[in-house]
């Protein structure tokens, strides 16, 4: 597929700016912009943190799975959740039509921008931690994706720069 038809699928941690990120980019690249956790709110007509309230966090992963598998999206920047990264599923059909951008983003910067972490709608394990969470998820965020962008000390529009940079690259 050419790079220009491709989706540009943001994966991270909480806090780490895929959503703010996406709607800038989707902007400067003329794609549309798709927020896979605003795809779950609208399918199931309630919060994300509602759904872990009352269903559990691997109910919200399974509805996320499901959510990701059933969307057809082309020349789009798609924002996932945090943990699409725990779905194989998932994440090869994100990869099939797209290229997965990892936004690595340091822990010490995502507890200065997570303020909210406990009402979030975070799919965790009751009581683990945001350090508990990094550390589990680190790993799978780069074994999935095709480009890594450092996002410390960045500004979204400078995060929008690098991805488009690299994107020129591949054209």
């Amino acid at each position: 597929m050419p790079s220009d038809m491709r989706n540009l699928v943001l994966v991270g941690m909480p806090g780490a700016g895929k959503s703010t990120v996406g709607v800038i980019l989707a902007k400067w690249s003329q794609r549309q912009f798709v927020d896979t956790d605003l795809l779950i709110q609208t399918d199931q007509h309630r919060s994300l943190q509602q759904i872990v309230d009352s269903d559990g966090h691997q109910i919200l992963r399974a509805i996320e799975e499901r959510v990701i598998l059933e969307m057809k999206v082309r020349e789009s920047v798609v924002a996932t959740g945090g943990s699409v990264v725990y779905s194989r599923a998932a994440m090869e059909h994100l990869q099939r039509n797209g290229v997965v951008i990892y936004l690595d983003t340091s822990l010490p910067e995502l507890t200065t921008r997570v303020t909210n972490y406990e009402t979030r709608g975070i799919a965790r394990e009751p009581g683990q931690t945001l350090e508990e969470l990094f550390r589990e998820r680190n790993s799978l965020y780069e074994q999935y994706a095709d480009w890594t962008i450092a996002c410390d000390h960045c500004t979204p529009e400078e995060v929008c720069e690098q991805i488009l940079s690299r994107l020129n690259e591949t054209v």
